[in-house]
């Protein structure tokens, strides 16, 4: 049996240390997005911080922090897009994480995407599977927005080992044999 260890306090405030939380949301393994926002305010992010909410009405959320370029995009488009990452896309991750990267239409130059018939975000080709979100609520929380997406569009790809975030590294998940 595991003990459980209580030597580091999470503080609050301006002075909060976040290396502990941090540290251990890292044992969390999560799937690695692309979220996307098209037209005037394009933009593509890489973003593990997504979660499904609703299946009646279908919705998901994504937290985004205020200093992101995405941040903005998404406030002023009022919708999004996401990629969902196959296990052979780390590259494309690692890309849209670079904050180095060109931003606007340049980023999308030489990946290869299609515009969502829903919201005209760029939905990066290879994925396991495609979200087109209309932003229908906003709340604040510290640094970060979470915002909530009503979905508008699905579709799922053929690939089948998906890209996951574990312990500071991607990580690839094979889908059990059928």
């Amino acid at each position: 049996m595991n003990s459980v260890s209580t030597d580091v306090a999470i503080s609050r405030g301006p002075a909060a240390n976040p290396a502990p939380l941090r540290e251990v949301m890292s044992l969390f393994a999560t799937g690695v997005t692309v979220l996307s926002v098209g037209g005037e305010h394009i933009h593509g992010m890489t973003a593990n911080a997504f979660a499904s909410v609703s299946l009646d009405p279908p919705s998901v959320l994504c937290c985004i922090a205020h200093n992101a370029v995405m941040y903005e995009a998404i406030t002023k488009a009022g919708h999004f897009g996401v990629s969902i990452m196959e296990a052979g896309q780390e590259g494309l991750a690692r890309f849209f994480a670079d904050k180095k990267r060109p931003l606007g239409p340049t980023q999308f130059t030489g990946v290869d995407w299609v515009e969502g018939p829903r919201t005209g975000a760029p939905l990066l080709s290879g994925s396991m599977a495609w979200l087109e979100c209309e932003v229908s609520a906003a709340y604040e929380s510290g640094d970060h927005t979470v915002f909530i997406g009503d979905v508008v569009g699905a579709s799922r790809g053929e690939a089948e080992d998906a890209l996951l975030f574990f312990n500071g590294a991607f990580q690839r998940a094979d889908s059990p044999s059928r």
